[in-house]
């Protein structure tokens, strides 16, 4: 067990100031200790699922704090009210794609991704899509929902802040590598769409193609599937 005075001081001392400074270029303003993914990883699978020191170290307001209690926290015990507080504190999209994995993989997934993705605010609404894409690739949504959203994200993309153009996208993916009977009306809605404009800042990251993305991950599974026959 780690009390939340350990985990802070185990974060503080996996920091850099390198990190730090890549924090800062994927538009994390908050307090940060400047954490590697690989250390964050490390540490949560020292400490493993403690849903209890999770809300502790999301208190603190501390940027890798809390994505280090994205990964122990229990879905099983993720509240809508809990939920509904992390989006709110969400102000990065490291923080909301972070957050989606718990949320995606609780109960409440589809509550929270339906009242969240038609927000005005950016980073709500990108964390409503974030989650939608998990319950896409997690058999949460049904082929009638899918085409739905399908739809709605070909009409609204392009008018949607920055990092929601960016998570819808990622929903068209999903959809369209999750749901096998939604693969083509996912391919057409990628087409339809066209070039995404997202600014991804001073970094390198990249909005991937639709199309391009569901039909190498399509092909990529038939070749796997091949080569273990």
């Amino acid at each position: 067990m780690m009390d939340l005075a350990e985990a802070l001081a185990a974060l503080e001392a996996a920091g850099t100031e390198q990190h730090r400074q890549i924090n800062l270029r994927h538009g994390v303003t908050a307090p940060s200790y400047g954490v590697s993914a690989t250390s964050l990883a490390n540490l949560a699978k020292q400490i493993k699922v403690d849903h209890a020191l999770a809300l502790a170290l999301w208190a603190t307001g501390n940027h890798d704090a809390r994505v280090l209690a994205t990964k122990i926290a229990d879905p099983a015990r993720l509240t809508a009210k809990v939920a509904d507080t992390w989006a709110k504190d969400c102000d990065n999209y490291l923080l909301v794609e972070a957050a989606a994995s718990p949320v995606g993989r609780s109960e409440i997934a589809p509550s929270r991704a339906k009242d969240w993705r038609d927000r005005k605010g950016e980073w709500v609404a990108s964390l409503g899509w974030a989650v939608t894409a998990h319950l896409a690739l997690s058999d949460g949504i049904d082929e009638i929902e899918a085409r739905g959203l399908l739809r709605q994200i070909t009409r609204e993309i392009h008018d949607r802040p920055n990092r929601v153009r960016h998570e819808m996208n990622g929903v068209v993916i999903a959809i369209g590598t999750g749901i096998p009977d939604c693969r083509q009306a996912a391919l057409a809605a990628a087409d339809d769409i066209g070039t995404i404009d997202v600014d991804h800042g001073e970094t390198g990251c990249k909005t991937p193609d639709a199309y391009e993305y569901i039909e190498k991950t399509v092909k990529h599974r038939a070749q796997t599937r091949t080569r273990r026959r």
